[in-house]
């Protein structure tokens, strides 16, 4: 059985990520678990339920300061700072 780290874990310890493990990643108040040390915005969005992903935006937050993720932007869980995601939906206008 292969160890599952705790990605927000590991930073508030200001542990280093290891590689090649399954890793323990927080979007908004849920904890998911991937096998994966690299995801796409649009892949973390999926992976928290969040569908049709377009219908959202990833923020980041990383070393203290949020940034936007772009659905095809990649992010390396093993990179230094990584803490946790939020989403944030997008308004819809009609007519």
């Amino acid at each position: 059985m292969t160890e599952i780290i705790d990605i927000e874990e590991f930073v508030k310890m200001k542990k280093p990520i290891p590689k090649k493990r399954r890793y323990r990643i927080r979007v908004d108040r849920q904890k998911y678990v991937t096998d994966k040390e690299c995801l796409t915005g649009k892949e973390i969005l999926i992976l928290a339920g969040k569908e049709p992903y377009t219908r959202f935006q990833l923020n980041q937050r990383c070393k203290g300061s949020v940034s936007k993720i772009d659905y095809d932007e990649k992010v390396d869980f093993t990179q230094r700072g990584v803490e946790r995601f939020m989403t944030l939906p997008l308004d819809q206008t009609e007519g």
